[in-house]
């Protein structure tokens, strides 16, 4: 019905940025919004940032304000994470899904219904 697919992952030193983008395919996403989860090793997979369907709202966890930016493009079928000034705590598998609703007010991730199968993003130092 809907897959999401991530790429741009990679290994980076602090301080270093990385775009990751997210494709959707079989059905349109535009109708709603678009969320970046993350899990890092022993951890569970936490928020990240979320944007509404129209690209007009975001909202993020407190850790990546001011140096994560998400965005999207409804003609394209994609959403975008620009990660500036990483640090080795935001080493973590990144996911995208796509949200039950337009708002980007919403973080749990049972708001949630599709979700891609991840990039691995590590920072070193």
């Amino acid at each position: 019905q809907l897959q999401l697919v991530e790429s741009g992952g990679g290994l980076v030193r602090s301080g270093d940025s990385l775009r990751l983008s997210c494709a959707a395919s079989g059905q349109s996403f535009s109708s709603y919004a678009m969320g970046w989860f993350r899990q890092a090793p022993g951890k569970e997979r936490e928020f990240v940032a979320a944007i509404d369907w129209s690209g007009g709202d975001t909202y993020y966890v407190d850790s990546v304000k001011g140096r994560f930016t998400i965005s999207r493009n409804n003609a394209k079928n994609t959403v975008y994470l620009q990660m500036n000034s990483l640090k080795p705590e935001d080493t973590a598998f990144y996911y995208c899904a796509r949200s039950q609703y337009g708002s980007a007010r919403r973080y749990a991730q049972t708001d949630y219904d599709y979700w891609g199968q991840g990039t691995q993003v590590t920072v070193s130092e």
